[in-house]
């Protein structure tokens, strides 16, 4: 049976689990089909797909978000980065989303190309997710678009989150109805989720990314936009192995996810190189706690 909206789940204060679920980089999905089954049956509320993350080409995140719908009856969030395509071609993809039974989309801005792929791929770039957002809320006022539910990013990491949080604010202004967080791993992240609670009307859904091992800590420290990760943090990976790494991972999202809940409406997991046990028992530790 399908599964309830992520609008309606807000509304009725049921505090859903958002696990995102990376799109295979080539035409076979069957891999990522079983791995999306088998968090959605663990208890994962809704799977997000990113749009071609880190600018490489991937399967098209708003298809397979249809074909999970279609098939499977999983709940989806798509995401839809402005990077790839003009505002006619993304009317054109709301339109065949609504048209598979999918109201809910998160509008992200999107990574640029890398260098090495610029010679031949060129980011669009003509809008940014705000714009998108008002876009969409004019269609549907015009009663050419089915409403959708439309769901913003939030770095609660960024070095001047004053700045961001006004961001945010139009956003609010442009339609976007929810708030997806970057990772929470830190007390300062803490303390500007706090201040999104307050500032913010918009349902909020806290960032977890159980962190693997050492080398892991230290590239997301230092190559990952929106990423904090403080140095007793990283310093408490040395040393460990795979099965401990991910057991301390596991733990840190549950400690985090504790110290959240009194700011967000629901939880935002990413799940690291596809390890689908791993964030099975974060969703488990979730729904006990």
């Amino acid at each position: 049976m399908p599964g309830a909206s992520l609008e309606r789940m807000l509304h009725e204060k049921r505090r859903p689990i958002l696990v995102e679920f990376d799109p295979p980089r080539n035409e076979s999905p069957e891999a990522f089909i079983g791995g999306a089954q088998a968090l959605y049956e663990a208890g994962a509320d809704v799977i997000t797909i990113a749009d071609c993350p880190i600018g490489k080409a991937s399967i098209d995140a708003c298809m397979l978000a249809a074909k999970l719908k279609r098939e499977y009856g999983i709940e989806t969030l798509p995401h839809m980065a402005c990077r790839d395509r003009n505002l006619n071609a993304a009317k054109a993809l709301l339109m065949g989303l609504s048209m598979e039974g999918i109201g809910q989309v998160l509008l992200v801005t999107g990574d640029p190309v890398s260098h090495e792929d610029r010679e031949q791929v060129k980011g669009v770039f003509q809008m940014t997710s705000r714009t998108l957002a008002k876009s969409i809320v004019d269609l549907q006022a015009q009663g050419r678009l089915n409403p959708f539910f439309l769901c913003g990013a939030l770095n609660v990491n960024a070095q001047n989150f004053d700045k961001e949080l006004e961001r945010a604010k139009r956003k609010e202004e442009s339609g976007i109805q929810a708030f997806l967080t970057q990772p929470v791993s830190s007390p300062r992240a803490l303390e500007n989720l706090r201040s999104a609670r307050n500032e913010l009307r918009s349902a909020l859904l806290g960032g977890l990314f159980p962190i693997v091992s050492y080398k892991n800590a230290c590239f997301l420290k230092n190559e990952v936009a929106g990423m904090e990760i403080g140095d007793s943090l990283l310093s408490a990976y040395q040393g460990l192995d795979r099965a401990a790494g991910e057991a301390m991972g596991r733990r840190q999202c549950l400690i985090m996810a504790r110290q959240m809940r009194d700011s967000v409406d629901g939880y935002y997991i990413m799940t690291p190189f596809r390890r689908v046990e791993l964030v099975k028992g974060i969703i488990e530790d979730l729904k006990q706690s």
